[in-house]
């Protein structure tokens, strides 16, 4: 006569080695790609502008993963700045930093690493590109504490995140034209407009926790606000659609894009946290819809 076993079976423990990459890769967000998209949607808009279509390969690659270790080091370092918040918020309460599972100083370490192996990929490029470096490395290192001091550090991320714009064309054209601070200025109403539905989440925490974002300055109307700040992004890219001579499918898409944002109004509208989440998220089809407008029109150009 045979007998079922139903004893749980015994699993192998994890190697420690594994644990460790597994708290460095929830550190850099890797399992949460919505950052990488958002920055490089902006990037990718700058190459295909300055090269007028698609770019070399080479600086495709450089920008794409800048894009993924510039975003990644970011991460960390905000954590970094934010141990002593991120416990008493709900939605962060479980990050690495926060937990103790990592150290400061192995946060440190990795954002180092990151970023000079993205250093060392802007090296291949020309002098001006590795100048402007600099700047985009200040400005990804002082974001994290700009919201204990002021209530605009999502203007600031903008500024951070759309710092691949005036180094793209830099490394494409070998300057930085008008339409490249056109295009950067777009960026900022757009990151500052998308990671305000990402602070409306937090507020209630932010609040009791004495942070500061635009969506604690905004308050009550914080959807007023939103609005102001969707419509410059659109109408800044469309002046740089008429800059750049785009035509009639850029246009087009910008109005999906418009479409789009109307949308996160409607998914937003009663300010739940879980709304506003997902009006943040939505924020990647966006920018996926002005580059398929630009994209598409150079590939019916040439």
């Amino acid at each position: 006569m045979s007998y079922e076993r139903y004893e749980t079976p015994i699993r192998a423990p994890v190697p420690r080695w594994r644990q460790r990459l597994d708290q460095y890769w929830k550190l850099v967000r890797g399992d949460r790609p919505i950052g990488v998209l958002l920055l490089l949607w902006p990037t990718w808009w700058a190459l295909w502008l300055a090269a007028g279509g698609v770019p070399q390969l080479w600086t495709l690659f450089v920008f794409t993963a800048g894009v993924w270790l510039t975003r990644s080091a970011g991460c960390v370092i905000n954590d970094y700045a934010d141990r002593w918040l991120d416990p008493q918020v709900e939605r962060t309460k479980g990050r690495p930093l926060a937990t103790g599972a990592v150290s400061g100083r192995e946060a440190l370490a990795v954002f180092a690493v990151l970023m000079l192996v993205a250093f060392a990929l802007v090296l291949t490029l020309n002098r001006l590109t590795v100048w402007l470096s600099f700047a985009g490395l200040f400005l990804a290192s002082t974001y994290p504490y700009l919201k204990r001091h002021t209530y605009l550090p999502q203007v600031y991320l903008g500024m951070a995140f759309g710092w691949g714009i005036p180094m793209a064309f830099a490394a494409v054209q070998g300057k930085v034209p008008a339409l490249a601070w056109l295009l950067y200025c777009a960026n900022i109403l757009w990151a500052t407009a998308y990671d305000t539905w990402y602070a409306m989440v937090d507020r209630e925490d932010d609040l009791r926790a004495g942070s500061k974002s635009t969506a604690i300055l905004f308050g009550d109307l914080d959807l007023v606000a939103q609005g102001v700040l969707y419509v410059l992004t659109l109408l800044t890219l469309a002046l740089v659609g008429q800059q750049a001579g785009l035509g009639r499918v850029y246009w087009i898409a910008l109005g999906a894009a418009t479409v789009l944002v109307a949308w996160e109004f409607w998914i937003a509208r009663g300010r739940d946290r879980a709304a506003c989440f997902r009006a943040f998220l939505h924020n990647n089809w966006m920018g996926a819809a002005v580059f398929a407008g630009i994209a598409v029109h150079y590939a019916l150009a040439g």
